[in-house]
């Protein structure tokens, strides 16, 4: 498990009271017989994504290692989403995830 999957799990563990959150799996590849196919979501969608249980409030978030830097796309998606009355962010610890949640 690579750093950023386990702080991952971890900010999903923290966040486990107060918002239903899911994991995506984003990338390209082949099928067995040679089909291309992409995950479908835009460019830059966050690592981690759901809801608020309090409010509803959707909620994304870009999951970074301490030295981590995000990409051109996961600032702009983060920004589209905030823009949008979304609670967005980036978080490198659970504590960033729960500042985020109760600050959002």
């Amino acid at each position: 498990m690579t750093g950023e999957h386990k702080i991952q799990n971890e900010i999903r563990l923290a966040l486990s009271d107060s918002c239903i959150i899911f994991r995506m799996n984003v990338g390209t590849g082949y099928t067995f017989d040679g089909r291309y196919f992409n995950t479908g979501v835009p460019k830059g969608f966050s690592d981690l994504f759901g809801f608020r249980k309090s409010d509803g409030r959707a909620v994304f978030i870009e999951v970074k290692t301490s030295k981590g830097k995000p990409l051109a796309e996961q600032v702009k998606f983060l920004e589209t989403m905030r823009k949008n009355g979304a609670i967005a962010g980036i978080c490198r610890s659970t504590e960033d995830a729960l500042k985020l949640i109760k600050g959002g």
